[in-house]
């Protein structure tokens, strides 16, 4: 579960490289954040001479997280880092990559271009 605070990793080629979750997005005074929803973050830490800079506010979709994800078939899914994909007003992918598996939720969710480029789907 990400809460406000919670330091993530960045899974895409954009520019950034860690997050720090500033606020969950959707119902009001949510307190935790699970695979599939959207964040307003900050970025921590940066690749010099990108797009995106450090400190730059901005919105992503947690794809991995470190708390067990249970499916309605009883698969219980587990995840060594938590981990999210940086996007823009309209749902969609800011960099071209994603590195690393996603969870399959992501397709239910309307998340189809980030499913699309991504290599590994659990």
């Amino acid at each position: 579960m990400v809460q406000p605070q919670t330091l993530l990793n960045v899974t895409d080629n954009s520019g950034a490289r860690e997050l720090m979750c500033i606020r969950i997005l959707g119902v009001s005074n949510r307190q935790y954040a699970k695979i599939g929803d959207v964040i307003v973050a900050v970025i921590k830490r940066a690749v010099p001479s990108m797009s995106l800079e450090k400190s730059e506010v901005i919105r992503a979709v947690i794809v991995r997280t470190c708390k067990e994800l249970k499916r309605d078939n009883g698969m219980i899914i587990r995840y060594a880092d938590n981990a999210a994909v940086i996007i823009d007003q309209k749902k969609n992918p800011r960099g071209s990559r994603v590195f690393g598996a996603i969870a399959q939720e992501l397709r239910q969710l309307k998340f189809t271009k980030i499913v699309s480029i991504s290599p590994d789907i659990f």
